[in-house]
């Protein structure tokens, strides 16, 4: 039995939409974009201003010594500078449930969170922020249990919680249902509103216009939701996009002669089950069990990869998700009042942790943003002294954190530098050992599609083992066009020891 389940497309689609009321004719009538987000505070020129991103990081399974706290603890000490924080998704594991909330987010993070002194007595649904936290949806934010499952967890829970370095089940008695708990945590949920009272509550909180229309408008200390699981909002002349990229990763099938993977998902299957039988008691090396359950959790994602390519049929892509966001793009190019363009979402197309890079997941997310961006790029024409679409786009999902340049790859996702912030807290993940060179999958493999930069997650092994947590600060200078600065924050582990370190920055545009 896998540890979670997870809904289709178009489950996990029409669920999000009936939260938000979406296509509700309120929102048209009085012009409201249901996907724009304005920020209080936002100062409208270029100027200079810094934010801070995140991704990977709900995790239960550290009782005493968390290297979530750790991350957070160094994001702290930028936090005075942070105009916002960027969530490159999975909020909470494994399975995003409300249940998961207070221990595995609403505690590491509670200075950001208005009454985190008494973090204990807040609850998951009706959290403010004092900086704009803004998440996208990863993976385990959407998972659910099994039934059996979800009853066993339940009615063992107590001597579980006695048990805790033996039995490392980090669930309850249920999963997110369809990601209605990320919704009720971080979205305007329209759809608690009653009807009678639906026209006063947009009255209050769309009072933001940006480009000609209304929309939702996040004030820190007061006012801390979402428009929608995809969204966009503008700082100092930054349009930043975020989006669901669950609705658009499923793999391609696979081929008529699928035996290859149907071997390799049995081979997966018994080493998954040798592993969770191996955590070790109660008292042994805590560090050692942490690494094999780590290690059960990515053969489950692996499992489940391949699973997704056995499912007979086409795959389901949101494809009103994609046309929305090539729109939005190429109205941001044509916006003069816009001199930069960030993007985040938790699949990344490219990357070379060892456990994702070759995925069919992360080929289906490469191949149908290629698409969206190749409408852009059409759209637009011949860009500025050959500007990428994108000035940055950051991901998780891949527990580490890598820096990678795409290359010429004649299309729309071009020289795109990708930051992948997925080593923020929950485990990390070691670099394939083939090498920092990503190629095509056939037959275009000769062609070089990104390379490598920066890789930090699991490294060494024995006595040389590192354990490098993450997250990253970013530093936007003023003026025209775009110039950034990337700065690593590292809590590192090694010979049972955490050390703090800012890694040398990375300047984008590189300098010549």
């Amino acid at each position: 039995m896998n540890l979670a389940t997870e809904a289709g497309v178009a489950t996990k689609i029409s669920r999000m939409a009936d939260r938000v009321r979406w296509g509700h004719p309120a929102l048209a009538r009085h012009g409201i974009d249901p996907c724009r987000l304005a920020i209080a505070g936002d100062p409208g020129s270029p100027e200079a201003f810094s934010f801070l991103v995140l991704g990977d990081s709900g995790t239960g399974l550290h009782r005493r010594d968390t290297p979530q706290r750790r991350v957070a603890e160094q994001l702290l000490a930028h936090g005075a500078d942070a105009r916002f924080l960027l969530h490159t998704g999975d909020v909470v594991y494994p399975v995003g449930s409300s249940e998961q909330y207070p221990d595995n987010f609403i505690r590491p993070y509670r200075e950001w969170i208005v009454g985190g002194e008494e973090w204990d007595r807040l609850r998951y649904d009706r959290l403010v922020f004092r900086v704009p936290f803004l998440p996208v949806l990863g993976n385990h934010d959407y998972y659910d249990l099994p039934l059996p499952l979800g009853l066993l967890a339940g009615l063992t829970a107590p001597p579980r919680r006695l048990l805790r370095p033996w039995i490392q089940l980090d669930v309850g008695w249920h999963g997110s249902f369809v990601g209605q708990a990320w919704a009720r945590a971080f979205l305007d949920g329209l759809a608690a509103v009653p009807e009678t009272g639906l026209e006063e509550h947009l009255a209050r909180t769309r009072t933001a216009t940006v480009d000609g229309a209304r929309c939702l408008l996040y004030r820190p200390g007061t006012f801390t939701r979402l428009p929608h699981r995809h969204y966009t909002f503008r700082w100092a002349g930054v349009d930043v996009f975020a989006l669901d990229s669950n609705t658009f990763n499923q793999p391609l099938p696979a081929s008529a002669d699928d035996g290859e993977l149907r071997r390799r998902r049995q081979q997966l299957d018994a080493e998954r089950a040798t592993l969770l039988l191996s955590l070790g008691p109660p008292g042994g090396d805590e560090d050692a069990r942490d690494d094999r359950a780590a290690k059960a959790e990515q053969l489950d994602e692996q499992i489940r990869d391949i699973d997704k390519q056995l499912e007979s049929g086409p795959p389901a892509v949101d494809q009103e998700q994609l046309d929305w966001f090539a729109d939005a793009l190429i109205a941001s190019w044509r916006n003069p009042e816009v001199r930069g363009r960030l993007l985040v979402l938790h699949h990344p197309p490219v990357v070379t942790e060892v456990s994702k890079w070759d995925q069919g997941q992360t080929l289906a997310v490469r191949a149908r943003l290629r698409g969206a961006l190749d409408r852009v790029a059409s759209a637009l024409g011949p860009r500025p002294a050959g500007r990428p679409l994108i000035d940055l786009a950051f991901s998780g999902h891949a527990h580490c954190l890598e820096y990678l340049q795409t290359a010429d790859t004649g299309h729309g996702d071009a020289h795109i530098p990708w930051l992948i912030c997925g080593g923020s807290g929950y485990s990390l993940r070691r670099q394939r050992p083939e090498g920092p060179l990503l190629q095509e999958a056939p037959p275009d493999a000769a062609r070089v599609v990104a390379r490598s930069q920066l890789f930090l997650g699991r490294s060494g092994r024995g006595s040389s083992l590192r354990r490098s947590y993450s997250a990253l600060r970013v530093d936007v200078a003023a003026g025209s066009p775009l110039r950034l600065t990337l700065t690593p924050l590292v809590a590192e582990k090694a010979e049972g020891r955490w050390r703090h370190r800012t890694l040398d920055p990375i300047l984008l545009p590189p300098p010549a």
